[in-house]
């Protein structure tokens, strides 16, 4: 069985301001890392565009439709302070949630045995009514909803490590007992949610986090106690993961201390635990990394890893 990696060239069409970190120099650095021989076997695909009924999954009909409307014809227009919109920033986002998507049939349907989404804007800030953080969409949290609603998943999991709370995808499932969403992450740091008090309507949130300057050894310590005990009792049916890598000693964001193969041991962490209750189905999603460097060699590391090695 192989590994699926999903990307587009419309990633590099989201434009933003000089100077910003969610920049389309990320994805260079993505594909710079995945041109090492070492990924010759990966299968490639290209993202295919989902239209926004599928958005609609994890947002409101309205809130897709206002997003779509506010795409400038040229420039580039501010939601906030962090999160812009350009030209090509609708048309990045649906290949991201089709990206999703279609990784999520592969997978599901047998095709390949785990499957890599890199796009770019990132989703997990995103909320169920809020574009937010550099976010539009939230692309995880669309998925966890498709592989029900369209593959009958009775229990999906969502696990994000990127150093930035997911407040989007805590929103979404707050209440929502059929997704469990575990999240390890800095605190405090923006978006300044994610406390372990955060439970969720159905007790399905979990939120460890974690302090500036921990560690490798502090985040698999973390992952271990507080992120897999809580997935091996909940059995999901599919596991996908919010993949940041800010959390990265070189990334400027944020003040944790991993290493390239900390990514690399959450992920056969997750993968052993996949191979025992949901038929080794995984789909990861690029959230977070902005140190190209960085990002470069953690990607290297996650991906070796789905591959088996």
């Amino acid at each position: 069985m192989t590994t699926l990696y999903v990307s587009h060239p419309a990633s590099f069409d989201h434009e933003v301001p000089d100077g910003h970190p969610e920049r389309p120099a990320r994805m260079r650095a993505v594909e710079r890392a995945l041109e090492d021989e070492r990924f010759a076997c990966l299968v490639r695909a290209a993202a295919p565009r989902a239209e926004p009924e599928t958005a609609t999954l994890a947002h409101p009909r309205a809130f897709v439709e206002a997003v779509a409307a506010a795409v400038p014809a040229r420039g580039m227009v501010g939601i906030d302070s962090d999160t812009v919109l350009s030209a090509g920033s609708l048309e990045a986002a649906l290949r991201a949630v089709g990206g999703v998507t279609h990784a999520l049939d592969a997978v599901i349907a047998g095709e390949c045995r785990n499957a890599f989404v890199a796009m770019r804007p990132p989703g997990h800030h995103a909320e169920r009514e809020r574009a937010m953080g550099f976010c539009l969409f939230n692309h995880a949290a669309i998925g966890a909803r498709y592989a029900r609603s369209r593959h009958g998943a009775e229990r999906v999991a969502l696990v994000d490590w990127d150093v930035h709370h997911g407040n989007g995808s805590q929103d979404i499932f707050w209440d929502d007992g059929a997704v469990l969403y575990a999240s390890t992450h800095e605190m405090p740091l923006f978006p300044g949610t994610g406390a372990a008090s955060e439970r969720g309507e159905k007790n399905t949130i979990v939120n460890v986090p974690l302090r500036a300057g921990d560690d490798g050894a502090t985040f698999r310590e973390a992952f271990e106690a507080g992120i897999l005990t809580r997935l091996e009792a909940f059995r999901p049916d599919v596991i996908l993961i919010s993949a940041g890598f800010d959390g990265h000693r070189l990334d400027p964001l944020a003040n944790l201390r991993l290493e390239a193969e900390d990514f690399g041991w959450a992920t056969r962490r997750l993968m052993e635990l996949a191979d025992r209750c949901a038929g080794g189905r995984i789909v990861s999603v690029l959230e977070g990394g902005y140190s190209l460097e960085g990002l470069g060699k953690s990607v290297g590391a996650h991906v070796d890893a789905l591959m088996g090695r």
